[in-house]
């Protein structure tokens, strides 16, 4: 599995940390499906995660999904984490679009962290 961080989301091509205008923070996820499910990942994902707050545009919660399958596996989490009914979940749904590489220092962020 390899993640990289980096941009997606907005108009604007090649945003970087200090004119990201309307794109959103996130990281690209690349798995083997032989070792590791979508569903896994999104489990994860919502184990580290609380999107209970609404967010800007650069730090908005969301999932983007490759295909049909995806986009229902996501939805079905989502739905799980709002089924406690006691407070309302902010997450966006969308396909994927372009993505751009953030930064270096942004790579590995807490792995830098820790040295």
């Amino acid at each position: 599995m390899d993640v990289v961080v980096g941009y997606t989301g907005g108009n604007q091509k090649n945003p970087t940390y200090k004119n990201i205008m309307d794109a959103t923070e996130a990281f690209l996820v690349e798995f083997d499906p032989s070792v590791i499910s979508y569903e896994k990942i999104l489990d994860e994902w919502a184990a580290q995660h609380a999107p209970f707050y609404p967010s800007k545009c650069q730090y908005k919660s969301a999932i983007w999904y490759c295909n049909e399958e995806q986009r229902d596996i996501a939805n079905n989490k989502i739905q799980q984490l709002g089924n406690n009914g006691t407070r309302k979940v902010y997450v966006d749904l969308e396909p994927v679009n372009a993505f751009y590489r953030a930064e270096e220092y942004h790579q590995d962020f807490l792995d830098k962290q820790m040295r």
